[in-house]
């Protein structure tokens, strides 16, 4: 079996933590020193999060921010459904995750960074969001693990009453807020309905052929 190799690592920003960066062959994965955050090979549920939002928001002029780069099959996903006056925002927290899809990680989902309709701000999507108010059209959360974060504690204020509150309010009226996660987790499920939320939780495959692992994307929809 061909061995993994390291080719990038980077501290995570206001955490004692580190993500790497590792190839094998063709495959990428990056990972904390314990979990395996991305792989290049289950990317089907972070396309479909993006596909399910955009394909139920279909409107002229649509803003749409994406909190975390990963390796950009959300961002991917985002401009292949949504039409072409279409703009998009990403919200990455730590530099070298762009820097990484920009060197080596681009040509899996077609450079989507190079698109004009794409813009990276390299900051916490909370603050991309505190900052506006009803301005989004999509907001799409693949941050961390999900709800219950593995990396960086402080995602934890994101998926909270307070953070979905705040949410909320950034989006447009008929606005969807679009969440990724690894699991289910129903108390989620319940923060979401009492933030006004009409929520839709669709259980999907991690990889869109073949057998797989399931994943959990919450459709969350502001009246």
């Amino acid at each position: 079996m061909i061995p993994w190799r390291e080719i990038g690592r980077a501290d995570i920003p206001g955490d004692n933590s580190e993500i790497t960066l590792k190839r094998r062959g063709e495959e990428f994965s990056i990972r904390t020193r314990d979990t395996e955050l991305m792989n290049s090979r289950l990317n089907g549920s972070e396309e479909t999060l993006a596909e399910l939002a955009c394909n139920r928001t279909q409107k002229p002029d649509m803003r749409i921010l994406i909190g975390g780069l990963g390796m950009g099959y959300t961002l991917s996903a985002a401009l292949s459904n949504s039409q072409p006056d279409a703009r998009i925002t990403v919200s990455e927290l730590i530099p070298a995750v762009v820097k990484w899809n920009r060197e080596h990680l681009g040509h899996l989902t077609g450079m989507p960074l190079e698109s004009p309709r794409a813009t990276v701000k390299e900051e916490d999507v909370a603050k991309t969001i505190g900052n506006t108010e009803a301005k989004w059209d999509i907001i799409l959360l693949d941050v961390d693990n999900g709800p219950e974060g593995l990396t960086r504690k402080a995602n934890d204020k994101l998926y909270s009453n307070a953070g979905l509150e705040k949410t909320f309010f950034a989006l447009r009226p008929n606005g969807i807020l679009g969440v990724w996660s690894s699991n289910d987790d129903q108390s989620f499920t319940h923060r979401l309905k009492q933030c006004k939320f009409m929520v839709n939780t669709i259980i999907v495959p991690a990889r869109k052929s073949g057998k797989s692992s399931k994943h959990t994307i919450w459709l969350a929809k502001k009246p």
